[in-house]
């Protein structure tokens, strides 16, 4: 777009006249009108104050459609992805959670020999897991009433914002896998300091003890990763409309990860509770969630690995 067109656009954003732009500027209305049609270009410092005044960069202002960077947020698609991308962090941390305490429960077991601690924290986990699941369930369903009703999003985020966010993206991320190499080394910290034969491994596991120091970490860096990913997901609205578009690559790929990655998870939860419930492996089956859901990472990888749509 060109200076005349993004100076036209600016101006009535703001409401503003060529009789009051020419005064704010000091020349003639004239002047504005040329300038607008392009017929002739503005002095440097007059380019400043415009700037200035429209409070935008100068690059912007010449080189930039500043037309779609002020496109409004007309579905308020920005505040419902907000909402989802806070409800999926909190379902997914409340499985972790869960998983978690089942651990740091059964670390202490020995302290009350009388009373079935590994069943006590299978089923407190499972609590979680029903929870967790009403969420997904209700958050799905909403997610998908948005979509059918908005199946076609414009491009209104500048990339101010959307380089903002990226430099976000890489803190979370950074974080997050800093917190699990932490856990690693604490886990195995805490299985090594203390000596077989220590009085206190009569009143706590520490082996799982270990393993719960190191999920609670995971668990606050895959919140992490699940938000930062739920965020820059809302700020790809090209992958957005894509999904939306049943001609498109992107939309029959999706419906096949969904599909496949959905069977993973009920396999992964029905072994979990087979094990649990049969063989009372509670404290140790929650494995199958972590490899499974490496599993599904594995499956969008491959199938989504020709796309070039969003290219």
């Amino acid at each position: 777009m060109s200076l005349g067109q993004n100076l036209q656009f600016l101006r009535k954003r703001d409401n503003i006249t060529q009789e009051q732009l020419a005064e704010a500027m000091e020349v003639s209305r004239q002047s504005v009108s040329k300038w607008e049609s392009d017929t002739t270009y503005p002095e440097m410092d007059k380019l400043l104050q415009l700037s200035n005044l429209f409070h935008c960069t100068l690059d912007d202002l010449v080189k930039k459609d500043m037309n779609t960077q002020y496109i409004e947020d007309k579905c308020n698609y920005d505040q419902f992805m907000n909402q989802f991308g806070k409800r999926m962090t909190f379902a997914v941390g409340l499985i972790l959670c869960g998983l978690t305490l089942m651990l740091f429960l059964s670390a202490f077991a020995p302290l009350i020999p009388e009373f079935n601690m590994e069943e006590f924290s299978g089923i407190i986990f499972l609590f979680f897991v029903i929870v967790a699941v009403a969420i997904f369930i209700v958050s799905g369903l909403q997610k998908d009433y948005f979509e059918k009703k908005n199946p076609y999003i414009e491009n209104f985020y500048s990339e101010t914002e959307k380089e903002e966010f990226h430099n976000k993206l890489i803190k979370f991320v950074t974080s997050g896998v800093v917190l699990i190499i932490f856990g690693m080394i604490l886990a195995m910290a805490s299985e090594t300091i203390v000596s077989d034969n220590h009085p206190i491994r009569n009143v706590i596991d520490m082996d799982i003890l270990g393993g719960a120091l190191f999920m609670f970490l995971v668990t606050i860096a895959v919140i992490l990763f699940v938000y930062a990913g739920t965020q820059e997901s809302k700020y790809n609205i090209t992958h957005y409309n894509l999904m939306h578009d049943r001609n498109s690559q992107t939309y029959k790929n999706s419906r096949k990860i969904g599909l496949i990655c959905g069977c993973i998870m009920m396999i992964a939860t029905m072994i979990f509770c087979t094990c649990g419930f049969i063989w009372n492996l509670w404290q140790t089956a929650w494995v199958v969630y972590p490899v499974f859901g490496i599993a599904c990472g594995i499956v969008s990888v491959v199938i989504s690995r020709n796309n070039e749509e969003e290219q």
